[in-house]
């Protein structure tokens, strides 16, 4: 092939990357715009103020995003209490401990995880997880905020290990062999030094899976209740922002309060993932900074 020919080709493909980047970066700025400008109408009508303090979320008379928040929050930071530790340390047992044979088999169940439809997952928590939780705590319904963050957990697993696993294998060989011959256990070591060493990318992969957690609708909007009111506890039926937009903008009228309202919620929900995903990637750029 000659190099003028070559050279077209690349130009060619460079011309496509280049075009599909910014196609994608138009996108992302048209969704921001559109849910920016939708908030600022909503904000014509309804005070910064109410929206941001009241204590109930009712279309037909009071628009507060409090309740709404504290329940997305409260199922996200609880599937982050059960996950992140399970997470990790199945990511230490898999890169540290597990024989080579193991590791071929718990990895891709682990990471088949992510391919269950969250329907599924749904469907499991209201038919087994939630029936189970009502049986131990005595009470008429498990569809509540800590059935939704059992789902939830499971379903940011994967990032969790993965990235998790990433980070612990980045730690430098040599760390692991100068704790071991000072007289150090596999154990002191791990703790010692090959975890706080992976801190960051351990950061990255709690940050990931805390965005994974909050922008998912299927699983919460199935088996967590679905009580637009401030939770007392994870034992409180809840809904979630994404919950509230998935069952109310299929049948508000359009252009009206209610209407601008979801694009308010969704517009806060989105800065939010995003200043989590960004955190998250600063992590991680730290730890690629590091195995370099």
């Amino acid at each position: 092939m000659s190099s003028d020919k070559r050279e077209k080709i690349d130009g060619f493909f460079k011309l496509v990357f280049k075009s599909t980047g910014l196609l994608t970066i138009t996108l992302l700025g048209g969704i921001f715009f559109l849910l920016i400008s939708n908030t600022i109408l909503f904000f014509l009508d309804i005070s910064p103020i109410d929206f941001f303090t009241g204590s109930q979320w009712d279309p037909d008379a009071h628009f507060s995003i409090l309740p709404l928040l504290v329940s997305t929050f409260l199922v996200a930071i609880g599937s982050m209490i059960l996950a992140v530790p399970l997470g990790i340390l199945t990511a230490a047992y898999l890169s540290e401990m597990a024989p080579k044979k193991l590791q071929m088999v718990l990895k891709p169940m682990i990471e088949m995880l992510a391919a269950i439809p969250s329907v599924a997952i749904g469907f499991l928590g209201i038919v087994l997880v939630g029936p189970g939780l009502a049986q131990i705590f005595g009470i008429q319904n498990g569809l509540n905020a800590l059935n939704g963050a059992i789902l939830l957990a499971v379903m940011a697993l994967p990032t969790i290990v993965t990235i998790s696993e990433d980070a612990i294998n980045a730690v430098p060989k040599a760390h692991r062999e100068a704790s071991l011959s000072l007289g150090a256990d596999k154990w002191e070591t791990l703790f010692r030094i090959t975890l706080p060493s992976a801190f960051p990318g351990l950061i990255a992969a709690v940050m990931l899976g805390l965005g994974r957690a909050l922008g998912e609708t299927m699983t919460v909007l199935m088996a967590t209740g679905n009580s637009a009111a401030i939770p007392r506890g994870f034992l409180d039926s809840v809904r979630t922002i994404t919950a509230t937009i998935a069952i109310e903008m299929g049948e508000v009228p359009y252009q009206t309060t209610h209407y601008f309202a979801l694009f308010a919620i969704a517009a806060l929900l989105f800065l939010i993932t995003l200043g989590i995903n960004f955190t998250g990637e600063f992590f991680a750029n730290r730890l690629r900074n590091f195995d370099a």
